[in-house]
């Protein structure tokens, strides 16, 4: 049989989110939303910004929550709370997405690109340990696709050297990490600083940029929030260098309603995971193809399958 470009037109395009599908079911609350924040005024740093960021630092369980205007902007703000020396060396996954590495080339830093591992493609603890110089100041862990990195050695080996552990979090957000002993915690809250992404198609996304940081005590948290803020802590005073880096009130508005989501968007997604693996299976005992790995140290919240 030949192939008929007539049968096309009867194809639907499958996105790898359905941001239209899932607007539908928000619409109202999504609407109601932006037309109080519209009617307040209040597009900087109101209401909405307060109370999302207290919820989603609540919801993966850190103590401070800083939201931001990207997730590009997450890492390069990190970076510059690090206070790393110009041409200090940062270790990173040479498998990432490019902002990873293009704000440290953007402060001055210099970028050591490490391999992953051949079944999570996260970032290779060996390798890293390989790439170590006398300038090595830093690391950056990204949890690709939706699964935590192993993270427990891989901070007990920075905190041997006092590298800086900054996450890169912007596909994994709502995944945990398991430790040797039992305890878990969330994927951003694991490093000195954790950085995640708002972009449409995360996992939690906004209908714009967006980002957030996540810090575990307040002086670090305090400094991220001032270099967001021209590097202001009292408005006017200006003690460090800073950027201008506010998530504003309107997609704070809509993330909250989806934050409340954010569990059955996930499961949704693992049940999907659940099913392409059924599928595929007799695939994967021919040799054919590979199933997607399942760390047993991390869920996996499948930001891709």
């Amino acid at each position: 049989m030949f192939f008929n470009p007539q049968r096309l037109k009867f194809m639907r395009n499958i996105q790898m989110v359905d941001l239209q599908a899932q607007y539908t079911e928000i619409e109202t609350e999504v609407q109601q939303a932006l037309h109080e924040s519209l009617r307040r005024g209040d597009f900087i740093n109101g209401a909405y910004t307060r109370s999302f960021a207290q919820r989603l630092g609540e919801y993966i369980g850190s103590a401070h929550c800083i939201p931001c205007a990207n997730g590009t902007d997450a890492l390069q703000i990190a970076l510059m709370a690090a206070g790393l020396e110009r041409g200090a060396e940062i270790i990173v996954p040479a498998f990432t997405y490019v902002a990873t590495v293009e704000v440290i080339a953007l402060l001055g830093f210099c970028p050591l690109p490490v391999d992953v591992c051949k079944d999570t493609f996260n970032i290779d603890l060996e390798a890293a340990k390989r790439a170590l110089t006398p300038r090595t100041r830093a690391i950056v862990p990204v949890h690709l696709f939706g699964q935590c990195c192993d993270m427990e050695p891989l901070l007990a080996w920075a905190k041997t050297h006092n590298l800086f552990v900054i996450e890169d979090n912007a596909q994994a957000i709502g995944s945990r990490y398991t430790f040797s002993d039992g305890s878990q915690r969330a994927a951003g809250t694991l490093g000195r600083v954790g950085c995640t992404s708002f972009y449409p198609s995360k996992n939690l996304g906004a209908y714009g940029d967006g980002g957030a940081m996540f810090a575990q005590d307040a002086d670090t948290a305090a400094l991220l929030q001032k270099i967001a803020n021209h590097g202001q802590g009292q408005r006017y005073y200006h003690d460090i260098i800073g950027v201008n880096s506010r998530l504003d009130n309107l997609q704070d508005a809509i993330l909250q309603i989806k934050l409340a989501r954010l569990d059955a968007y996930t499961s949704a997604r693992q049940r999907a995971a659940d099913l392409y693996d059924a599928l595929l299976a007799p695939l994967a005992e021919a040799g054919v193809l590979s199933l997607p790995f399942r760390a047993p140290y991390s869920t996996h919240v499948f930001h891709q399958y």
